[in-house]
Parts: C-alpha cells; sequence; structure tokens
C-alpha cells in the first residue's frame, strides 16, 4: 500500500474513532431556530464569546440527526445580506465542531459548499499575500501570508471521505476556516508572521518563500 493511500486510511479510521454526537447543549442551540433562521455570530470583543473562538474544535459524526440544521443555519448566516462572507466555521456560531462553508471561487457558478471534519494534510512552500477579514472580528482587515497550494480531506454530508488539491483565493478560505476549528484567528497568524521573515519571488506578483531560494 502506498503511503499517501495508507496515510488515508488511517486519517479515515481515527476521524470515525473520535467522531461524536452533539452534545445536549450544543443541540439546544441548533434546535433553537429553523433551518433559514441565522445563528448569531460570536465576536471577539466579547470575553465569553472569545474562549469559544480560541478553543479547539471536535470531529463531528455525520450521522448526527441536527447537524443538518447547523448546516442549513450556518449557511443562512454565511449569506445574511447584511454581513454576507465567503466561508463560515461552526466555532463562530457557538459550536466547536469542525464544520465549515466554503465558497468555492475555484469552481463554475462559485458555489457555497459544506466540508465535514476537514483536515489539511499538506501546504505548499508558496505563499501567497491577500488581504482578510473575518465576521467575527468587525472592523479590522490585515495582508495574511497564506500557502498558495493545499491538500484537504474531508467527508461529505454522506459521510464518504474525499482529497483534493486546492489552490489560490479558495485555497486562503479553506486555510481561514480550518483555522478557526483549530482555535486560530487570522490576527493570530499576522502576528506570527510578523516575527518571520518572507522572500518576495517577483516585484509584480505578491507570491513569497519562508525560506530563500538557492542556487544551483
Amino acid at each position: 500500500m502506498k503511503p499517501t493511500v495508507l496515510a488515508s486510511v488511517v486519517l479515515m479510521l481515527v476521524t470515525q474513532a473520535y467522531s461524536q454526537k452533539f452534545t445536549r447543549d450544543e443541540r439546544a442551540l441548533i434546535e433553537s431556530g429553523k433551518g433559514t433562521d441565522l445563528m448569531r455570530v460570536l465576536q471577539v470583543t466579547d470575553n465569553a464569546d472569545l474562549k469559544v473562538l480560541e478553543a479547539q474544535s471536535t470531529d463531528i459524526d455525520y450521522k448526527d440527526k441536527s447537524l443538518q440544521l447547523l448546516i442549513d443555519r450556518m449557511y443562512a448566516t454565511v449569506n445574511d445580506t447584511v454581513n454576507p462572507g465567503v466561508g463560515i466555521a461552526a466555532p463562530q456560531v457557538g459550536i466547536n465542531r469542525n464544520v465549515i462553508w466554503v465558497m468555492r471561487f475555484d469552481k463554475p457558478g462559485e458555489p457555497f459548499e459544506v466540508y465535514l471534519n476537514p483536515k489539511i494534510t499538506w501546504r505548499s512552500k508558496l505563499m501567497r499575500k491577500g488581504a482578510e477579514g473575518c465576521l467575527s472580528i468587525p472592523d479590522i482587515r490585515g495582508d495574511v501570508l497564506r500557502n498558495y497550494t493545499i491538500q484537504i480531506t474531508y467527508q461529505d454530508r454522506e459521510g464518504k471521505r474525499h482529497q483534493e488539491i486546492v489552490e489560490g483565493f479558495t485555497a486562503v478560505i479553506f486555510q481561514h476556516e480550518t483555522d478557526h476549528l483549530n482555535g486560530i484567528l487570522f490576527t493570530h497568524r499576522l502576528t506570527e508572521q510578523e516575527a518571520k521573515h518572507y522572500t518576495l519571488i517577483n516585484g509584480e506578483v505578491q507570491l513569497y518563500l519562508e525560506e530563500r531560494l538557492r542556487r544551483q
């Protein structure tokens, strides 16, 4: 068995072993509204909210009966006409579970898609810099360095596991949202990157390497 295939199988088994159903409190929050009802987006300016936003999320059992309602309400929330986004993670609505919505700018029609228990398994050394904001961080934007290409594994609504390579701005959204699942905000990334040095590859293209290229 090839190492990459073996790693995927192991990851799938681990995910299944540690996936859990929603707690009573989580279920109560999810079921406090209908599928079309928005959920309150947690804010870093509230200490109780910040505690949830900086917590590590856990995998969810795709068979849980309340999952579809959470998925629907998260979708309604990220598509709020007053404050829309290009992605949202379950911790942002008070549920520390590994569920995200991502707008796929790399697909025709730029559809929103939901991902269960997503994991980034590989990141390119090539990075891009771009402006980011967050529904949970009001009135702040910043230029964040993100890996240009990533490999991600996830489950769909039926529990089927997938693996794909994602590039460009869509990869940025995946990284932003999966960071939320690990309690990391884009402002944390900005602080982290201030302590590092990155080499600009081309003055006309905002692509960087954390390590300087060596001449052969």
